[in-house]
């Protein structure tokens, strides 16, 4: 817990009574890799902090070799299906564990008298707000002005962590082409010498 309150610290300043009002709300859960923890359909409750392990969002298919993993989330990050927290609508996503993961989580509720009771607040939520929002930015932008090799490329320049812990089917996925096309992405930039 105390890593989500230095995570939080980062961007506000926590006084101990807020800390303690909030750190109250919250919910720790211990997920077994592997684990769809949100599925299709269901409204997404809660918004949280990854203190290990990684996460995957995807749209999934019959064929599983056809689903479409468009982002993920690590150690030190927050994790929700976002849309679906803040309209509560049904999710068109799931939520999935890679490896054993452990959340601190709160709930929309609870988050709501976060909001209305502590100095901190309304800063936590416009903070995850604008996080979220960026990342979903960067993905799109780069999807539709960067070449293949181009998103390949900056993936292991800004998230190494995505190469050593996460499938390359999902990669291939998140970066918009087939397995096939990852190994020659790979394949073309190792010859060309690119490190990260």
């Amino acid at each position: 817990m105390q890593k989500f309150r230095k995570y939080l610290a980062s961007f506000v300043d926590i006084t101990d009574s807020d800390w303690k009002l909030f750190s109250s709300k919250l919910k720790y859960q211990a997920i077994p890799k592997k684990t769809v923890f949100l599925q299709l359909g269901a409204i997404e409750n809660t918004i949280s902090f990854v203190e290990t392990g990684a996460i995957r969002l995807f749209i999934p298919k019959e064929e599983e070799d056809k689903e479409v993993t468009f982002g993920f989330s690590f150690e030190g990050e927050l994790i929700s299906a976002y849309d679906s927290f803040l309209t509560r609508e049904p999710s068109l996503y799931q939520l999935e564990t890679l490896a054993d993961t452990t959340l601190w989580s709160i709930s929309h509720s609870d988050l709501q008298q976060i909001y209305d009771v502590t100095r901190i607040g309304d800063r936590i939520g416009r903070f995850t707000s604008e996080r979220l929002f960026l990342i979903k930015s960067k993905r799109e932008q780069s999807l539709l002005n960067e070449t293949p090799d181009e998103r390949y490329r900056n993936l292991l320049k800004d998230r190494p962590d995505l190469i050593t812990q996460i499938p390359l089917k999902y990669i291939a996925s998140y970066i918009g082409v087939t397995p096939q096309a990852l190994s020659r992405v790979r394949k073309r930039i190792s010859e060309s010498g690119f490190i990260a």
